[in-house]
């Protein structure tokens, strides 16, 4: 028979596919997935090179202790030869509260800070201290058991 149009009778059953054959992609991941998991154990671990911190063999007899609560609250204890009176203060005042009692001597700022507080909260008051150019700053910690 002729053809109608260009078509056989034969084309006539077939028709166009419209879905993407998605088994290729599968198998590609698959073949990966089994890469990475035969990977993955034998990458060396990150390892953190820590700073070491010095012990020191006197603590100083007359210091400034910033004490950082965990709600947040700043407060000021200036600890020489027995005053340890707080006061409270806000980040704000923290350099023109510590600025007068530097100035007479060039005392070490200690930093304590409760447990439950965020690192970023002890973290700025360390960067006030540095604008302020305090160069000998502590942190405060309870020694281990």
């Amino acid at each position: 028979m002729p053809s109608v149009g260009g078509r056989s009778r034969a084309g006539r059953g077939r028709r166009l596919v419209n879905e993407i054959n998605v088994v290729p992609y599968i198998d590609v991941m698959l073949v990966l997935l089994v890469i990475f998991m035969v990977t993955a154990p034998l990458l060396p671990p990150g390892a953190i090179e820590l700073p070491s911190a010095g012990k020191s063999t006197a603590p100083p007899d007359a210091y400034i202790e910033v004490v950082v609560r965990a709600d947040g609250e700043l407060r000021l204890r200036s600890v020489n030869r027995g005053d340890s009176e707080e006061v409270r203060i806000t980040r704000r005042e923290l350099a023109a509260t510590i600025a007068p009692l530097r100035a007479k001597a060039d005392l070490p700022v200690v930093i304590s800070a409760d447990k439950a507080v965020r690192y970023e909260s002890v973290i700025e008051v360390m960067n006030e201290l540095q604008r302020m150019n305090v160069s000998r700053v502590a942190l405060l910690v309870k020694p281990g058991t």
